[in-house]
């Protein structure tokens, strides 16, 4: 099987389900052509289920400033969930679903205020994948040094003086209603010459790491401004792992994440749902091959994946398409969720970008693919909706014995005898623990 990106293809490893998804996209300019400009060339809640519906959750702790004031120190992340536990001996395991979003850039068209409207509703996090020059001005871009590419370049753009403060109001929201900010890096350069992200090594990732910090850590400078208030997290500690542009250049990137105390990585192209494993010393949490209603191939659990398959690429496709391409993608969603939920219980893993492609059909249906799993939740599932860094802070507790009965299970398998039988088998005999 091929997983084919925007601009190439990726091969996958042995033991890929069959399907013609395709892989993560670049982060295009909206498609109203308005709101960016051109960059240069190129139930009861239970252990790790999120709290932020909490309204005695506690309130940051008096700011302080670090650096040049653009991040400060505000003490413990509010609305975060209890400290997870390890599973009990036969303990069925959550479901858990992490929507996560590419970018993560408020551009003037009101989706990062929409998804984070959709999560405080329902008590849910979710992880926003900041590229870092999302907070530096055009007028500063020969501060960026791209490796092998121009000083200054963006495959992406960049965003205009007042979408950098809408950005950075969202940001501050996010992170105090208890999302995670991740990266996704930043000049986002996905073609196939030597400056694709694919060909970095791993000092050059470290390069555009550093990098990525430092516009986010240095955005006051950067923007001359002084009447906006700081984001309230200390990004050296609250960065912990990303997403690369159009799922390349992970191998490279993993003994630099190691280095920096990164805890997981959501690069892979084209995973599956199961149980996930760490590489190189990482977790590797890869977005996923779902079911797409029919058709015969599954694709991979992300907006533009859908947009690929329904319209080859265009994202202004025939609007008469549009409702019946809005229910394949929340469909597709649902039934990788309900695939999961079923059997298997890996954790489930959404990718997404805030555009209007194809007339924001791709953002509909991931908040009706949200809903419907949040009901689920609702009625009283243990369903836990939660970042990446909240899953890891969940797997990384798992009995070791308990992790590899999981991983066990394949795609849509149900484990044999029941949860209760099947992981029974899994806790170590007392007198092996004495």
């Amino acid at each position: 099987m091929r997983i084919l990106t925007r601009r190439g293809a990726l091969g996958l490893g042995a033991g890929a389900v069959a399907a013609a998804g395709l892989a993560g996209c670049a982060d295009s300019a909206p498609s109203d052509g308005s709101t960016r400009t051109t960059g240069s060339a190129g139930s009861g809640k239970g252990p790790g289920e999120n709290r932020s519906a909490n309204p005695s959750a506690p309130a940051p702790a008096p700011a302080r400033p670090l650096g040049d004031g653009s991040t400060s120190f505000t003490g413990k992340q509010p609305h975060q969930p209890a400290a997870p536990e390890p599973l009990e001996p036969g303990q069925e395991p959550p479901q858990f679903v992490v929507f996560s979003w590419d970018g993560a850039g408020e551009v003037g068209n009101g989706l990062f205020p929409r998804f984070l409207d959709l999560a405080k509703e329902h008590g849910a996090s979710m992880t926003f994948f900041l590229s870092g020059l999302y907070l530096l001005p055009e007028s500063k871009k020969r501060l960026y040094d791209p490796p092998n590419n121009p000083r200054g370049a963006s495959d992406i753009g960049y965003l205009t003086d007042g979408h950098i403060k809408d950005t950075l109001k969202n940001l501050r929201r996010a992170w105090l209603e208890g999302h995670e900010i991740g990266t996704h890096f930043n000049g986002h350069f996905c073609g196939d010459g030597r400056g694709s992200v694919g060909h970095w090594t791993p000092r050059q990732w470290r390069s555009e790491i550093d990098q990525a910090k430092a516009f986010v850590k240095e955005w006051r400078t950067n923007t001359g401004w002084t009447d906006l208030p700081a984001l309230p997290f200390d990004y050296d500690k609250e960065l912990v792992g990303g997403r690369t542009p159009c799922l390349l250049g992970q191998d490279n990137l993993l003994p630099t994440a190691r280095a920096l105390g990164w805890r997981y990585d959501a690069s892979s192209p084209g995973g599956r749902q199961v149980w996930p494993e760490k590489r190189q010393g990482i977790w590797d949490l890869p977005l996923q091959q779902i079911p797409f209603p029919g058709r015969r191939f599954e694709v991979l659990s992300m907006d533009y994946n859908m947009l690929a398959n329904q319209s080859v690429n265009s994202t202004k496709a025939p609007a008469h398409n549009y409702p019946r391409w809005r229910e394949q993608s929340a469909q597709a969603y649902i039934q990788g969720f309900k695939r999961a939920y079923e059997t298997n219980r890996a954790p489930f893993f959404v990718g997404n970008h805030f555009e209007q492609w194809n007339g924001g059909i791709y953002m509909d249906a991931v908040e009706q693919a949200f809903r419907h799993i949040a009901r689920e939740k609702e009625k009283g599932a243990d369903v836990r909706l939660v970042s990446f860094r909240q899953f890891v802070d969940w797997i990384d507790v798992q009995k070791p014995e308990v992790l590899a009965k999981l991983r066990g299970l394949e795609v849509g398998e149900r484990p044999a005898g029941g949860w209760k039988s099947y992981l029974a088998a899994a806790s170590p005999s007392p007198s092996s623990t004495a």
